[in-house]
C-alpha cells in the first residue's frame, strides 16, 4: 500500500488549490481516507497544508483505488469552497482515531501497573512459604 501513482497534478489558480488524482495499486478494500491523506501528504511533502480527500473510487475487477484530493494553503478558503458535510465527516473520523489512540495509551499505561501488582503477590507468597517450612 505504500506506492502511489500520480495520474494528474493540476494547480487550479482560479480556486487557489492543487488538485491531485492518484492511483493506489493493490489497496482495494484496505485503504481508508485518512490513511490515503497521510500517504499523499508524505509523498508530495504537503506538511502544513490542508489535504481533503474528495473521492476514493475502487475499480471493479481490479485491486486499485483512485483518489482525488484537494490541497489548500488556507483552511478558511477550503471551508468556503467545499461542502460542510465533508468537513463534518473528516472531523468524526479524526475524533474516532484520537479516541482509539487514547484508549491504546491508557491500556499501555495500565499494563505496567497490572504487571507490578501481579508480581507483588508472588513475592509475598514466596516470603511466606519459607516461614511455614521452618515451623514444621
Amino acid at each position: 500500500m505504500s506506492t502511489i501513482e500520480t495520474l494528474s497534478d493540476v494547480n487550479n489558480t482560479f480556486l487557489s488549490r492543487r488538485e491531485l488524482t492518484c492511483d493506489f495499486p493493490g489497496s482495494s478494500g484496505k485503504l481508508k481516507s485518512m490513511e490515503a491523506v497521510d500517504m499523499v501528504t508524505k509523498e508530495f511533502k504537503l506538511d502544513g497544508k490542508v489535504v481533503i480527500p474528495m473521492r476514493l473510487k475502487t475499480h471493479v475487477g481490479m485491486s486499485k483505488v483512485t483518489g482525488t484530493f484537494y490541497v489548500y494553503e488556507d483552511e478558511g478558503l477550503a471551508k468556503k469552497h467545499i461542502n460542510p458535510t465533508i468537513f463534518s465527516r473528516l472531523e468524526k473520523t479524526k475524533a474516532k482515531i484520537a479516541e482509539a489512540e487514547k484508549a491504546a495509551e491508557d491500556a499501555a499505561a495500565e499494563a505496567p501497573a497490572e504487571d507490578a501488582a501481579a508480581e507483588a503477590p508472588a513475592e509475598d507468597a514466596a516470603a511466606e512459604a519459607p516461614a511455614e517450612e521452618k515451623t514444621e
